[in-house]
């Protein structure tokens, strides 16, 4: 296939970009600046426990949306506050059959669409303002994913894949497509695990479930998975924060597979692992606070469902969002043994 990965030269993107690209797909990324010169210059590696010396991929690279032409299959593998602002170039490499898998964390700016029943097409303002992205992109071209591997960027063009090979895809009117299989297999034989899902917005919200409690009480606490769910407080507030979603999710129609306690436990096991957030937090970049929490606050306003403790977290972890970028710095505890 040919696939153009935006934000390629990213954790998550940059470890599909090559797995995508060694199993034999003509893989083009979009990046920039030092990850643009060093994927020029060297290729995009990754580092595996299998590899630890690392794999390197030959890959398209481009600086600009528009230059990367029209693809089969078009991946937004960057966070959700970035997607908007370059919404606009996309029309440039979608063509009629071109397929588009978002891959934001948290509730998705396709939410509404093709979803039937009441609240059919309407926007989530949170995450799509003024619903820029839905008038771009296609609905009948979107596929949604869940993304559950962990990677980190070690150095520009450089990505290090830490644990997971899981990417469940689905149709958003939970058909089961050609195109859906396609993709399905592509991802398979590039070694991730890909089932298609029937439901893919309630694994989107078993997903979020974790990540919109433990990743903003952990940027507020600096505390790891571990440390939250034993500290009796924070995980009471955990539970109560999940106890809101899953009622808000109830309503629009959502089953979990998993309880709030097995979901916690789950969190637990774990272990002092520092979430996402909080890593964005000590390297000062921008927090990822809308799509996992505004989003959800939203949608409970839609259907009428109080969300008092999502909204004081928010409040909270949006405030520490503005002062990091006021500041144009990150914060971390310095723990004993840990000086420089």
């Amino acid at each position: 296939m040919k696939i153009c990965i935006i934000g390629g030269g990213g954790a998550i993107g940059g470890y599909l970009a090559v797995q995508l690209a060694r199993s034999g797909n003509d893989v083009t990324v979009v990046a920039r600046g030092a990850t643009l010169e060093a994927i020029q210059k060297n290729g995009l590696k990754l580092i595996t426990d299998e590899h630890p010396e690392g794999l390197t991929a030959q890959v398209k690279i481009v600086d600009k949306v528009v230059d990367a032409g029209v693809q089969d299959l078009v991946i937004l593998a960057m966070k959700a506050h970035q997607v908007s602002p370059i919404a606009h170039f996309l029309p440039n490499i979608i063509g009629p059959e071109t397929v588009v898998i978002p891959m934001q964390n948290g509730i998705p700016f396709w939410y509404f669409q093709r979803h039937g029943g009441e609240f059919e097409n309407r926007v989530v303002e949170t995450v799509d303002p003024n619903g820029t992205i839905m008038k771009t992109i296609d609905p009948k071209q979107v596929i949604g994913c869940v993304v559950y591997p962990a990677a980190v960027t070690v150095a520009p063009g450089v990505i290090k894949h830490v644990e997971g090979t899981r990417f469940p895809i689905g149709e958003l009117d939970g058909s089961t497509t050609p195109r859906a299989q396609q993709i399905s297999e592509t991802f398979i034989a590039a070694g991730f695990k890909s089932p298609i899902l029937e439901n893919i917005r309630s694994e989107i919200w078993l997903k979020l479930w974790g990540n919109m409690t433990f990743n903003p009480i952990s940027a507020l606490t600096h505390a790891t998975l571990i440390e939250i769910c034993q500290h009796p407080l924070a995980r009471e507030l955990a539970y109560d924060m999940m106890v809101e979603a899953r009622d808000v999710a109830h309503r629009l129609g959502i089953t979990f597979r998993l309880g709030i306690e097995k979901r916690i436990e789950g969190a637990e096991k774990v272990g002092r692992h520092k979430t996402s957030m909080l890593q964005d937090v000590e390297a000062g970049r921008g927090l990822e606070v809308d799509a996992l929490l505004g989003a959800v606050i939203e949608l409970g306003s839609i259907v009428g469902i109080p969300t008092p403790r999502l909204k004081a977290v928010y409040a909270l972890t949006a405030l520490l969002g503005q002062s990091i970028d006021d500041a144009q710095a990150g914060l971390a505890l310095v723990r004993p043994g840990n000086q420089h």
